[in-house]
């Protein structure tokens, strides 16, 4: 074999191979043009969207602060273990921020509170163990605190899609409740006249 057929078969099969690599490289590369994978992508924005609206829906869908009102009839509390004005921490997660905060107490009510789980009146995902309503905040509650399997229509608007809403009551306790106000500790939001935050959920400086 002379010597310049041996060098054009060398570069022959070199040429093959470089080829051949680039053909797997291209094969095994994600084309966005590609319909299938246009498709993959827009199942997945579409269940990335579907899990920020399910958050938005849950206790981070809540109106951080209110008007400071409350439902008629609801009696304020004579001897609360935090009187209005004092600071308490609260080790609750309602919402982003708050567990751990420092909480002003604005109001201090006794009453029957009630964690409950519901479908909003605006569609979407279904809201479970939603804490808290209040006995007052209930549709025709009547005098006689409601038991856990209970259903009743909520009468507030804590979050949106609440109002209006039949609920299914998941537990109930008699106790007191307060209204407070505090400061975010995740994004240094000022909050005011939140409803509600149970005794057990405060403890002492």
């Amino acid at each position: 074999m002379t010597k310049n057929k041996f060098l054009l078969m060398t570069m022959s099969t070199l040429t093959a191979i470089t080829l051949a690599a680039c053909g797997d490289t291209e094969e095994n590369a994600v084309n966005p043009a590609d319909p299938d994978n246009q498709v993959d992508m827009t199942e997945e924005m579409d269940e990335n969207m579907d899990e920020e609206a399910g958050e938005d829906m849950g206790h981070g869908g809540m109106e951080h602060s209110s008007d400071g009102e409350v439902p008629e009839g609801l009696a304020e509390a004579e001897n609360p273990t935090f009187e209005v004005g004092s600071q308490a921490i609260m080790s609750a997660d309602h919402m982003p921020g708050m567990d751990g905060a420092e909480a002003t107490i604005a109001g201090a009510f006794d009453t029957t509170v009630y964690a409950l789980s519901f479908t909003p009146t605006t569609g979407g995902e279904p809201v479970e163990n939603h804490k808290w309503v209040i006995h007052e905040e209930l549709e025709d509650a009547g005098d006689t605190p409601l038991s856990a399997g209970d259903e009743a229509v909520i009468a507030t608007d804590h979050m949106e899609g609440m109002e209006g809403a039949t609920a299914t009551i998941d537990s109930a306790e008699e106790t007191t409740v307060y209204m407070v106000d505090f400061t975010t500790t995740d994004t240094d939001e000022a909050v005011t006249n939140h409803k509600w935050v149970t005794e057990s959920e405060l403890s002492a400086q």
